[in-house]
């Protein structure tokens, strides 16, 4: 006769079957627990390039970044990317490269306190490819006159530029920009406050040369 069979036991009926299944199911739901409490950072938008006051800001000019916040209260000084931004966003001061951009520093044109100064210099004293939303420094490279000197008496000449962090308003194509001078023309969105001491420095020179420097 032939051996007589065991019956076997159904493999759904088995209780280790069902344990491994519970610390698999246990080990995923804390594993997602442990994943979703690390990931507390929060997209908030930051300056693609160096952003100069007075510039108009779009989307191209934006780029997201993960931050975490230490103090949550924080957070709400910034714009993140789920914010709707304002159609008519322009800077009241500079934003570097990099830097989160803040709600304290956006606003109006009639509010930013800033004026168009247009500015000539020589062509090859100018960046190429500078352009309208460029932020630049501009320096006076000039022997100061002589009456100047003795209207100062030994009082050195300026050290360092004499505008910082200057936007780029408009800047004509050079070929078409070049006036009866052969300089080239920039307008340059600068504070109110700085537009009378630049034209009080460059009285102090028979023939102002500027420097154009660009940021970034």
């Amino acid at each position: 006769m032939p051996p007589a069979l065991r019956g076997q036991r159904p493999a759904w009926r088995d209780p280790r079957l069902w344990v491994g299944i519970v610390l698999v199911a246990a080990s995923v739901v804390v594993g997602a627990r442990v994943l979703a409490s690390a990931d507390d950072t929060v997209q908030v938008w930051a300056a693609a390039g160096d952003l100069g006051a007075g510039q108009r800001v779009e989307a191209d000019d934006l780029v997201a970044q993960r931050v975490r916040f230490a103090d949550p209260d924080a957070l709400a000084g910034y714009f993140t990317v789920d914010d709707e931004l304002p159609g008519d966003l322009e800077l009241t001061r500079s934003v570097a490269e990099g830097e989160l951009l803040p709600r304290a520093a956006v606003g109006t044109a009639d509010t930013s306190g800033l004026v168009e100064l247009p500015v000539a210099v020589e062509p090859e004293l100018v960046p190429p490819g500078v352009g309208p939303g460029d932020v630049v420094d501009v320096y006076v490279v000039a022997p100061i006159s002589a009456d100047a000197q003795a209207g100062q008496g030994d009082q050195p000449p300026p050290q360092g530029p004499a505008l910082t962090g200057a936007t780029v308003v408009d800047a004509p194509d050079p070929a078409s920009s070049f006036g009866t001078s052969g300089k080239r023309q920039l307008v340059l969105a600068v504070p109110e406050a700085d537009a009378p001491a630049f034209f009080a420095l460059l009285a102090r020179y028979d023939a102002p040369s500027l420097t154009v420097v660009r940021r970034g």
